[in-house]
């Protein structure tokens, strides 16, 4: 006697493939849709001082760098901005070594926007060679 040999078991089960495929094409979807953003400015809160804000003004040089990578240059106690007369290395080294003794010296560099990367880098590397410390970049405000 045996009992249930003639019977198919059914064996029913969940298909597993077509969830997976379907949750990696979601998976995908949001990878690609979605933007990261990045933080460009800390939120910080500067303590308070009670000091008295310092009468003297440290001595500013102001690098002007053009769109065609031109220098000009002009401090404090000039009035109006120099143009070198090339845009060479050893040019902007002769024009800021003037300036190279000077402890509290604030380097100010005026770039265009379109001024070329390569032109702002060298301000930077003659600055660091002369062992100038304070450096800045001068921006301007959007106009609304």
């Amino acid at each position: 006697m045996n009992f249930g040999s003639n019977q198919e078991v059914d064996e029913t089960g969940i298909e597993l493939t077509p969830l997976i495929d379907v949750v990696f094409l979601l998976l995908i979807f949001f990878m690609i849709s979605t933007t990261f953003t990045k933080e460009t400015t800390l939120k910080i809160n500067l303590p308070e001082s009670s000091g008295e804000k310092p009468i003297e003004q440290p001595m500013s040089v102001e690098v002007y760098v053009g769109v065609d990578s031109k220098y000009a240059i002009a401090a404090d106690n000039e009035g109006e901005a120099r143009t070198l007369i090339n845009s060479n290395r050893e040019t902007l080294v002769k024009a800021l070594s003037e300036f190279e003794g000077q402890e509290s010296l604030l380097l100010v560099i005026r770039a265009d926007k379109k001024a070329t990367h390569e032109a702002v880098i060298k301000v930077l590397d003659v600055a660091q060679e002369l062992g100038m410390a304070n450096i800045t970049f001068a921006t301007q405000q959007p106009v609304q």
